[in-house]
């Protein structure tokens, strides 16, 4: 009798060690997310310069919230894991106590670890995939990435999918432990090459000239300021061919900020080049270019 007060004395020890240790991780835990949810994570690529990153971050905002919910993402994912590894320690425990055989009860889970492990690989395999990306903050909710063929908005992220809607509204479920490749076009910053095709005969020095003057100044205007990081560059001649010279601009705008500019720029140059005389392509006839039909 008196071994069974004993074994029991062991055992609620056991029990209230384990208690006080998960409250004082627990409260480690909290601490620890709360310290990193309160920092904005800077992703401003070192090469942009003071305005890129002026423009970049009026983004703060969003970054906060990601930030504190990837950190409390993880802070739920490590209060988990802990839960599960005290219970499991004083389950062993207490059972040592009363002296019930390990050997075949650790054997067995062993067995049974090991058959489940292969029946579950991918899930596994999709669950540490969905922490890493979380742990390394690859992309959030909100963010225009590429995935393999697939290339959509992510909206939703949990530690075994991704869900993406693509341009025609179709929504994706993506397992975290089958993407290989990721590209996120929304970190940092984007560039478009914009492609000016005209007659092949004009003089490129002068084309050059006419685009750069129309579009002088257009990253300070205030339909583009928040977009454009630097003034359009006219870079010269990208191709010559049958008829055609085109004359390529370089645009250097905020994540997927691209497209409004890009238009922008084409209608500007047709007229600025239409207005400076500049000819466009030189159409092929049944005889050679420009021959009459």
């Amino acid at each position: 009798m008196g071994d069974l007060w004993e074994n029991l004395m062991l055992a609620a020890v056991v029990i209230t060690v384990a208690l006080l240790l998960r409250v004082f991780l627990a409260l480690v835990i909290r601490r620890t997310v709360r310290v990193l949810a309160d920092r904005v994570h800077d992703r401003n690529d070192d090469d942009l310069g003071f305005r890129a990153r002026v423009l970049l971050a009026k983004a703060s905002g969003v970054a906060a919230d990601r930030q504190r919910q990837r950190v409390e993402t993880l802070g739920s994912l490590l209060r988990n894991v802990v839960d599960v590894a005290l219970i499991v320690v004083v389950v062993l425990t207490v059972l040592a106590i009363f002296g019930v055989p390990m050997g075949p009860l650790i054997a067995s889970a062993g067995v049974g670890g090991v058959a489940l492990g292969f029946g579950a690989q991918s899930l596994v395999k999709d669950y540490l995939s969905g922490i890493f990306m979380l742990a390394e903050d690859q992309f959030g909710v909100g963010d225009l990435i590429k995935v393999g063929d697939l290339t959509g908005t992510v909206q939703e992220v949990t530690l075994r999918v991704t869900k993406l809607r693509d341009t025609t509204g179709t929504v994706w479920y993506v397992r975290n432990g089958e993407v290989l490749t990721l590209g996120n076009v929304s970190q940092g910053y984007s560039t478009a090459i914009v492609d000016v095709p005209v007659a092949n005969d004009e003089d490129p020095s002068r084309v050059q000239e006419v685009l750069r003057a129309a579009l002088a100044g257009m990253d300070k205007e205030p339909e583009f300021s928040d977009q454009l990081l630097e003034e359009p560059s006219v870079l010269g001649v990208g191709s010559v061919t049958a008829g055609t010279m085109t004359m390529q601009v370089l645009l250097k705008t905020g994540p997927n900020q691209q497209w409004g500019p890009t238009r922008a720029v084409r209608e500007r140059a047709q007229r600025a080049l239409a207005d400076a005389g500049v000819r466009g392509p030189i159409l092929a006839g049944p005889y050679g270019p420009g021959s009459a039909t």
